[in-house]
């Protein structure tokens, strides 16, 4: 839920509660406040008929008072009545004057008695008649406020979206900021609450820019550094062997070379695989066709161990670049090529599975584990170090490569075991427009 659903909420229900303790409150100070307005009614009617001119040799008549009962009586005799009254004349035996609650012709009812000399007044009034009275005039007082309350809630709902139009507006921006965007926020803002906050993300900005790109250069510059003496020592160590024939320090020294260059080499790759770089310069890609490629430029060592590889599956084009797919594919089929033992199969499989085109390659190499799994994309890692029963040399950087380059394509990659009993990894790309 948004913060302002959340304050809207909130204070609409810390609004209607109010009014609830408020009608609640008044609904009794109403009730109390006619309660005694009508009693002073039935007290001044009691006066008015007492002060009436009327005897015991009075005739006796009846009349009507509306949502009125009484009785006058002169010494002990009747003299006036109200008509639901006439007929039943009220026992004086208990004559205790004023204010009582008792039940007169059918009813409940509120009765106030007066006596003044030799007359005596009853006169009451039916308990609903106040009830309903009471409630209609309350209830005319809060209907106002009852129907306030939507209009209250749009003005809450109005209010806070402008109090919160500040944070919304910096939630848009940086939502809509690029992934590699360190700028500063140009953006002055009186409000005090959201000032610290802006300061604070620019400040985190300009951190992370320096270690973003001090990250991003570092590897790279100093590959790029190695390259020209590595090449140097090459060709010293090739020169001395041509002159010397055989020799065995020469050769671990050149092995070593191969391999310090093979690092440097991936240092670089891994530097210059930043999604901004290439996705500006994608274009339709035959998959089959880069697969293709990379078997024929791996193929000398896919001979030299006699591994049978196969290609399977219908093509798919999808928007790409030739060096990074290159790059990808030719990681993970050197991987499977340098883990699987001499005469082993691999297979590479080109599928389409609802809305996802899947490269997959399945070598019949030894696999690995759960934990190798979770560990393999970290750089520099390698499966069983230095001492994998392969005896292949690498830089443990293949991986982290293949890692960035599906990032590239906002791909998924997955690992699991073969069916030729090995490991099996694949590459899921979305079909349709890269930027899904």
């Amino acid at each position: 839920m948004s913060i302002r659903k959340r304050l809207t909420l909130l204070i609409l229900s810390m609004v209607i509660l109010t009014c609830f303790l408020a009608f609640t409150k008044g609904y009794r100070e109403s009730m109390n406040q006619a309660e005694a307005l009508l009693d002073n009614e039935l007290v001044t009617l009691a006066h008015v008929l007492i002060e009436q001119p009327l005897s015991k040799e009075t005739p006796t008549h009846s009349t009507d008072l509306p949502q009125l009962l009484f009785q006058v009586w002169v010494d002990d005799k009747v003299v006036s009545s109200s008509t639901s009254l006439h007929n039943n004349p009220i026992n004086q035996s208990q004559w205790q004057p004023g204010f009582s609650v008792e039940n007169l012709a059918g009813q409940r009812v509120k009765v106030y008695r007066l006596s003044e000399a030799n007359k005596r007044v009853l006169i009451a009034e039916p308990l609903s008649k106040r009830v309903a009275l009471t409630e209609t005039v309350i209830l005319s007082a809060m209907t106002p406020l009852l129907w306030s309350v939507p209009i209250l809630a749009v003005l809450i709902s109005v209010f806070v979206k402008q109090g919160l139009a500040p944070l919304t507006r910096l939630s848009n921006q940086l939502q809509h900021r690029q992934a590699n965007d360190f700028t500063a926020i140009p953006w002055q803002t009186p409000e005090q609450e959201i000032k610290p906050v802006i300061n604070r993300l620019n400040d985190l900005f300009k951190r992370v820019e320096s270690a973003y790109l001090r990250e991003r250069f570092f590897a790279s510059d100093a590959a790029h550094e190695l390259r020209t003496p590595l090449s140097s020592l090459k060709i010293n160590v090739h020169n001395l062997l041509a002159q010397g024939g055989d020799n065995i320090e020469l050769d671990a020294m050149e092995k070593g070379l191969d391999k310090l260059s093979n690092i440097v080499e991936q240092m670089l790759i891994l530097g210059r695989t930043y999604p901004e770089q290439w996705q500006a310069q994608f274009s339709p890609i035959s998959v089959l066709e880069i697969s293709q490629q990379v078997v024929s430029q791996l193929y000398d060592r896919i001979d030299e161990k006699e591994h049978t590889i196969s290609i399977e599956g219908d093509d798919f084009i999808i928007d790409g670049d030739e060096f990074t797919l290159v790059t990808l594919f030719g990681n993970l089929l050197s991987n499977a090529i340098k883990y699987t033992p001499a005469q082993g199969e691999l297979s590479i499989t080109l599928k389409t599975d609802n809305s996802r085109y899947i490269w997959q390659i399945d070598d019949s190499g030894p696999g690995i584990d759960e934990a190798q799994k979770q560990r393999i994309f970290n750089r520099f890692y390698r499966v069983g170090g230095d001492k994998h029963p392969s005896g292949e040399q690498g830089a443990g950087l293949g991986m982290a490569i293949v890692e960035h380059i599906v990032s590239i394509y906002n791909a998924d990659i997955a690992l699991a075991d073969s069916h030729l009993g090995g490991l099996r990894v694949s590459v899921s790309f979305i079909q349709g427009d890269r930027s899904e």
